[in-house]
């Protein structure tokens, strides 16, 4: 058995599409929102912690 006979057989399967696209978008806009509204000073400290080497690794 395929596994679209599997879905055809779950009833109001058809707003499972729809409620992903909808909590994707929603997380894309406030991400992308959040991005430009954040405080620039912020974003580069942020954007500098891959290139700090100040504190010594626990080996």
């Amino acid at each position: 058995m395929k596994f679209i006979k599997y879905l055809e057989s779950i009833s109001g399967v058809s707003i499972y599409p729809m409620a992903s696209l909808l909590i994707f978008s929603v997380f894309f806009l406030l991400a992308a929102f959040w991005a430009l509204k954040a405080d620039k000073r912020m974003m580069d400290s942020i954007s500098h912690i891959p290139l700090d080497n100040d504190e010594p690794k626990n080996q």
